[in-house]
């Protein structure tokens, strides 16, 4: 497998691969396992796949789940989409970790480009793991031991606060309580540390004061997207991309309005932060 590294801290470019062979070779499989451990995001171009096929090879890294608020293609349970429009724009424009208002968020997302704008959208990625090793070890200190609570409510407020929102979403809200994760997790394959919130889900730290929690999140949320621990990607068509969010964050870049984007997206469950 021919990598080509992306940017200093994360993020590579994977050629002369098809991921639909990668589903009849284990070999080929455990080497672009290998390789998003070690890089934490993968890019992989030219990939003509159908949703079905897609989300085969997301269920070879473990169980696929859905999402509460989007939909999905058709003929499928799990492949979401995600589109943005003139007349629907995307709403979701803050860095952050998917879905940590789940107990067990997702280990990895998966992303294939649909509909590609002709100049704008792309994604930026940064590490949580060259964040967290960049602080002062009195810093350290201070987060270790440290839980925020996560909360769906606070990641979709302006699809709630829209005509009808809340009554779409009202049973993804019941479904999704708050949750307790703590502030920096340990990876659970690489055993490296990593900054776990963020600020589209996480709205405090419980062990601080509201005035200390809201200090200690503003600034960890400038310093883990601190250029030197990001990379971004231009999409094209047919452009896949592969994401550790145990050691990442991302957020799209909503400059190409009103043009139309669209990608189709796939989770796979992970464990319960620690």
């Amino acid at each position: 497998m021919n990598l080509r590294k992306a940017a200093g801290a994360l993020g590579a470019f994977v050629a002369d691969v098809r991921l639909d062979r990668a589903m009849e070779s284990d070999a080929l499989f455990a080497d672009i396992r290998g390789g998003l451990l070690e890089h934490e995001v993968l890019f992989f171009r030219d990939q003509a796949i159908t949703p079905q096929t897609l989300r085969a090879f997301a269920a070879r890294f473990g169980e696929v789940e859905g999402h509460p608020a989007y939909p999905v293609v058709p003929g499928t349970q799990d492949v979401q989409i995600l589109e943005s429009t003139k007349e629907k724009p995307s709403k979701i424009e803050a860095w952050h970790t998917d879905m940590t208002f789940r107990e067990r968020p997702p280990a990895f997302t998966i992303l294939h480009g649909q509909v590609i704008p002709p100049y704008g959208g792309d994604t930026l990625f940064a590490s949580m793991t060259a964040a967290f090793d960049a602080l002062s070890a009195a810093y350290k200190e201070l987060l270790a031991g440290l839980t925020a609570t996560h909360d769906f409510s606070h990641g979709f407020k302006e699809s709630l606060a829209e005509p009808g929102g809340y009554e779409r979403l009202k049973g993804a809200i019941a479904d999704n309580p708050p949750v307790t994760h703590p502030v920096i997790r340990t990876h659970p394959e690489t055993g490296k540390k990593a900054i776990y919130v963020n600020s589209l889900f996480t709205t405090r730290v419980n062990e601080l004061t509201a005035a200390e929690s809201r200090a200690v999140l503003d600034f960890l949320f400038e310093h883990l997207v601190t250029e030197e621990f990001t990379v971004r990607l231009g999409w094209q068509p047919q452009t896949v991309v592969i994401w550790d969010n145990r050691a990442t964050q991302h957020k799209p870049v909503n400059d190409f309005f009103p043009q139309h984007r669209k990608h189709h997206r796939v989770t796979v469950v992970g464990d319960r932060p620690r």
